[in-house]
This record gives structure tokens, C-alpha cells and sequence, in this order.
């Protein structure tokens, strides 16, 4: 090449650095439309404060509201064809802007589609000044094509503890709901799968103009970021895991971790009780509360208490709830050990009726729960281990021999009972390519020892956060500062802050 052609080809370049690559060929173009009304109640459902309404409305309006067809099986490209909504909150400083970051928010069936907005009003404002932030409806999820089938039978055991008859019915109950709703399109649901989620954000890169991608994920979302960065590792650009579950997805095991995390921060707000000895007075060490409490789940078995004026029955199921949550509710449900440590009734102690008399409510889908039929077939789909009821009873009554108190609130019934579709675990592995996890040291739903699993599988660096609370990484401002200097600079670092518990009454 001559020096004039050489010179030319360098100054193309430069001018071209940064812009989005052409959508490439055979990739469905995204069709935008106007973005969805949200009233007030509309925003009140998502959990925001009337204060938060206009900052909202106001990236609400920077926001680009589109759908993507795929094909629902990928092994036939022009086979039948689904629809993923998506949204993109575009960067705010254009003329810097760095390139495209997608999001999860875990699940499995977690709605993303307004994650962008929530996540810079939440703790994570400057993420969209120089990134456009994508936020997906996974196939089975939200505003994305979907099957919804009735919702999961749970049962309500008599008060005490749960036998094993109530086990078996929940365990015909679950094998039935599991073989009506694939009835409903077993087409469609066997491919609610991991590697087709990251198959269908590689659609939305290439839709996007992006060359590569970036990828913020938390709980499951850092399962579907590991599996993607396996499957397309020059085409993901940093990617900041947070809250991270283990390298592989099976209950059985799982349940079992979890479990024991669950009794480790238990003991901590034992120990935390017994330095408050004068206001709760339960006892003066961590052995002793601890001692208290199980013999409170022992005495509500053997005699549950009711109230007159809500609702409720008071058994150990109930002291094993109060007993199981992270520091942030600490000092409320101390004082309803408290006053359950001497109730009789007929009444509920305030602290009781404020914490438990009311219904405990869940997410059912749309644009911030999460879709139950399409968790069940991400989970069901990927775990292949057995599942029967004289296994998970027999684990469910270990647990409850070595746990005592949190023991009580793990499952005694394997979530994949019956489900009839063949299941895979993908396999996911190191790539060289930008990676972070952060995991908490004291958290339960995704246990610390899963964030150095997940690294020891695939590699990154792992970042530690002193807290129990899921997903905080991106909702605590210092860490936020670190996790938006990542995706600009790449800087990684090995600390976060955690989210400071309320520690009195």
C-alpha cells in the first residue's frame, strides 16, 4: 500500500472509531415505537416514591421502546419467529458516548425492560452518560412473546411443623402443574433456555450496530452473563456480575448452601441481639439467643397462637421467618421475637401485626415482577438432577436437624417436580475477556462461596462486599462510583462498600 492510500485508510479510521458498527445480515432490525404511559399508580406499583415520579418521567423520555424477532427454536433460523421488547436509555453525553451496556435483573424470569430507568435512579446515575443502557424482556417475560400458565399450587399446611403427607401432596401437586403448563405449548417453553437469551441479545448487539456489548447482571442475570461470555467472547465488551450464583444451576445442592447461609446470618443477628441484651432481652451471648429462639420455633409447633383481631397463626414456620432476614430488618423483627418470646394473646403484639398482618405480597410479571412460568422453565429446563419426594424430604429433614430455626424456610420440594421437557446444563468457562463479580460476604439467596465458584469457573476479578444484601453493588454510591469506573476506564478493583444496615429501633 502506497503512503497516500496508507494515510487515507488511517484517517477512515479515526473518523469511524467509536460509531456502531451496520447491523449485520440475517439479523431482524429492531422496530421502535413510542414508549408506554405510566401513571402514578403505574409508578407506585414499581415501588417508587411520589418524589421519584418526575426524575422517572424525565428518563422515561430519553428512553426508546422497540421489539426483535427471533426465531423461537435457533436450530430453525426461518422457523416460527417470537418477539423480545427491549428499551434503550440513551447516553446522555453523545458525543462521548462509549458504545451499548445490556442488563438483567436475575429471576430466572425477571423483567428487564425498565431496568435502565431504575437502575440510574437507584444508585447507579452517570452509568448512562456515556453508555446507552439496554434493558430486555427475556422471551417468556413481560412485554416479550410468553406463556402464562396458573399459578404454582403451594398448598397451606396445618400450623406446626410440615409433615410428610403435606409433602406429598405439595410434591402430586407440583408433578400436575408441571405437566398442564407444558401442555399449554411445549414448543415454545422448551426453548425458555439460558443460551437462548444470550443467542437473542447477540441479535440485539447486531441489531444495535454494536461491535460488542457490555453486560451488567445480577442473581440469575449472572448465569445468562456467563453463559453468554462462553458463547460469544469477542463480541462482549465489559461486564460487571453482581450478587453472582454458582456455575451451574441445580436445587438440590443449591438449597443446601443456601441453607447454610441462611444459619450463618442468623447467628450474626443473634450475636447482634445479644450486644442489645437491655432492649430485647433474649440473652447475653449469641449461644444463648440462638438457644432462645429455637426453643420458641419448638413451643409455637407444639401450640400455635391466634389473635382476634388479624389474621394470623403464630407456629415456628413464623419465628423461623422472622429469624432468617438480613440486618436491614434486624431491629424490627428482634422486637417481634421479643414480643412473641411471651405472648399469649388474644391480641397481636404490635410489632407482630406491623411486621406479619398483613398479606406478604409477590411479583406476578409485567414491567418489574417476575414471571413465575417462565422462572420454572429456565430453572426446570437446565437441571438435569432427579427429582423425587422421598429424596427432597430426606434432605429437607437433614436440613432441619442442622438448622433448626432457618432450616424451616428452605424447600421441601424440588421446584422441577415432573417437568416433563429434557433438561441441559450449559457449561460455561474462562475466555480472557473484561470480567468482574462481586459477591456479598454475609448474603443468602446468592451465597459468597458462589461468587469464588462462579470465578474459580470462568475467571474475572472478584470484588467483596462487606453486606447481606442482594444485588447492592449498583445502589450503593461508592460502589456505584467503582462499578461505573469500570465500564468507562475498565479500572477494576477487589473492595465495594456495602449497604450500611439500620442498626436501632
Amino acid at each position: 500500500m502506497n503512503r497516500g492510500l496508507l494515510s487515507g485508510a488511517l484517517l477512515l479510521a479515526s473518523l469511524t472509531a467509536g460509531l456502531p458498527a451496520a447491523a449485520e445480515s440475517g439479523v431482524s432490525a429492531i422496530t421502535w415505537q413510542a414508549c408506554p404511559e405510566f401513571s402514578d399508580e403505574d409508578l407506585r406499583e414499581q415501588n417508587l416514591k411520589e418524589e421519584q415520579f418526575a426524575e422517572f418521567r424525565r428518563l422515561l423520555a430519553r428512553t426508546d421502546c422497540g421489539t426483535i424477532r427471533v426465531p423461537q427454536n435457533y436450530d430453525e433460523p426461518r422457523g416460527k419467529q417470537i418477539t423480545v421488547a427491549l428499551t434503550r436509555l440513551r447516553a446522555s453525553d453523545r458525543k462521548n458516548r462509549l458504545g451499548s451496556i445490556a442488563l438483567n435483573p436475575g429471576g430466572p424470569g425477571g423483567s428487564g425492560y425498565l431496568m435502565p430507568l431504575h437502575l440510574v435512579m437507584r444508585g447507579a446515575k452517570g452509568l448512562d452518560e456515556r453508555h446507552d443502557l439496554i434493558g430486555v424482556d427475556p422471551r417468556g417475560v413481560g412485554r416479550s412473546t410468553k406463556v402464562s400458565c396458573p399459578d404454582i399450587p403451594r398448598g397451606t399446611p396445618s400450623p406446626g411443623p410440615i409433615t410428610e403427607a403435606h409433602a406429598r401432596q405439595a410434591y402430586a401437586a407440583m408433578v400436575d402443574w408441571s405437566e398442564q403448563c407444558v401442555r399449554r405449548d411445549p414448543a415454545f417453553l422448551r426453548q425458555l433456555t439460558t443460551p437462548n437469551v444470550a443467542r437473542d441479545i447477540d441479535r440485539i448487539r447486531a441489531a444495535l450496530g454494536e461491535r460488542k456489548i457490555g453486560f451488567f447482571g445480577v442473581s440469575w442475570g449472572t448465569w445468562l452473563g456467563a453463559v453468554m461470555r462462553t458463547m460469544y467472547p469477542a463480541r462482549m465488551g465489559r461486564m460487571w456480575l453482581d450478587s453472582v450464583v454458582p456455575p451451574r444451576s441445580w436445587q438440590d445442592f443449591d438449597t443446601n448452601v443456601q441453607a447454610n447461609a441462611a444459619d450463618r446470618n442468623f447467628r450474626r443477628m443473634a450475636a447482634w441481639m445479644a450486644e442489645r441484651h437491655d432492649t430485647y432481652g433474649l440473652g447475653t451471648s449469641e449461644r444463648k439467643v440462638v438457644s432462645a429462639v429455637e426453643d420458641m420455633v419448638r413451643r409455637y409447633d407444639r401450640e400455635p397462637l391466634s389473635f382476634t383481631d388479624i389474621d394470623l397463626t403464630v407456629d415456628g414456620g413464623l419465628v423461623s421467618r422472622a429469624a432468617g432476614r438480613p440486618s436491614g430488618q434486624w431491629p424490627r423483627m428482634a422486637q417481634v421475637l421479643k414480643e412473641l418470646a411471651d405472648a399469649t394473646g388474644p391480641q397481636a403484639p404490635p410489632a407482630v401485626k406491623e411486621a406479619f398482618g398483613r398479606p406478604e405480597g409477590g411479583g406476578g410479571g409485567g414491567d418489574t415482577g417476575t414471571d413465575r412460568t417462565a422462572g420454572r422453565a429456565y430453572h426446570c429446563n437446565e437441571d438435569p438432577t432427579p427429582s423425587t419426594i422421598e429424596s427432597s424430604w430426606k434432605d429437607y429433614q437433614q436440613r432441619l436437624k442442622r438448622y433448626p430455626v432457618t432450616g424451616r424456610t428452605a424447600n421441601f420440594v424440588h421446584m422441577c417436580a415432573g417437568w416433563p421437557l429434557p433438561a441441559k446444563t450449559p457449561t460455561v468457562r474462562p475466555t480472557g475477556t473484561s470480567l468482574m463479580l462481586s459477591g456479598h460476604r454475609y448474603e443468602t439467596v446468592t451465597p459468597y462461596e458462589w461468587a469464588r465458584a462462579m470465578r474459580a469457573a470462568i475467571g474475572g476479578t472478584l470484588v467483596s462486599i462487606d453486606d447481606d444484601v442482594h444485588g447492592s453493588a449498583a445502589q450503593v454510591p461508592g460502589c456505584a462510583a467503582k462499578v461505573i469506573a469500570y465500564f468507562e476506564t475498565g479500572r477494576r478493583t477487589t473492595t465495594c462498600p456495602g449497604k450500611q444496615a439500620q442498626q436501632t429501633l
